[in-house]
């Protein structure tokens, strides 16, 4: 069965720091968590393919058009986390400041998709349109648990989500200059409970 690839990054927010920049413009790839010992380092959950790569990345900013930060890897403690050390960030209580905040890149930095690719980032807030042509919701989310991606569709009208894989089969239309794409789920995935 064909698949999509979804190239993962974070979805359309806008963070505090947004100001007058246009968040879709800007790429999250990471966000900053918990202090690390004592001397500034800090947990970085990253949403980039190879986490450990994040620094490549540099200058990542704090919010589109935020300050710009350079990082540098310390450790891979576990799959999507690296511990890092960010430039200007010297003790625990510098790091501790920096939790939850938002690391962005220019979406011109960002490698270009294949035909069959595409940014998270780009499919969430996607209006959803069922192949027989009603309007079912919007892209809610993306995963992938490591067989493939898995789309979660907000379903308007129910006021509830459903899962389906992430393939052409089922989304054989992704419009992003349209804002849209279409289903064709499989059978009972639409059912009633």
């Amino acid at each position: 069965m064909p698949l999509w690839k979804a190239v993962r990054a974070m979805p359309r927010r806008t963070p505090p720091e947004a100001s007058t920049a246009d968040p879709k413009d800007w790429i999250c790839l990471a966000i900053v968590g918990a202090p690390k010992g004592v001397r500034g380092a800090m947990h970085l959950t990253c949403f980039n393919e190879n986490p450990a790569e994040i620094a490549s990345f540099n200058p990542l900013h704090a919010g589109p058009n935020g300050r710009p930060l350079d990082v540098c890897v310390i450790a891979t403690p576990k799959p999507g986390q690296v511990v890092v050390r960010i430039d200007g960030t010297a003790d625990r209580d510098a790091a501790a400041a920096m939790n939850g905040t938002r690391l962005y890149v220019p979406r011109s930095r960002m490698p270009d998709t294949a035909e069959d690719e595409f940014y998270h980032h780009d499919l969430i807030g996607l209006r959803v349109d069922h192949a027989d042509g009603r309007e079912l919701g919007t892209v809610k989310a993306l995963f992938d648990h490591g067989a493939g991606d898995v789309i979660e569709i907000l379903d308007t009208a129910r006021r509830d989500s459903f899962l389906m894989p992430f393939t052409r089969e089922n989304v054989p239309v992704v419009d992003l200059d349209g804002g849209r794409i279409v289903i064709d789920p499989p059978a009972g995935v639409l059912d009633d409970a």
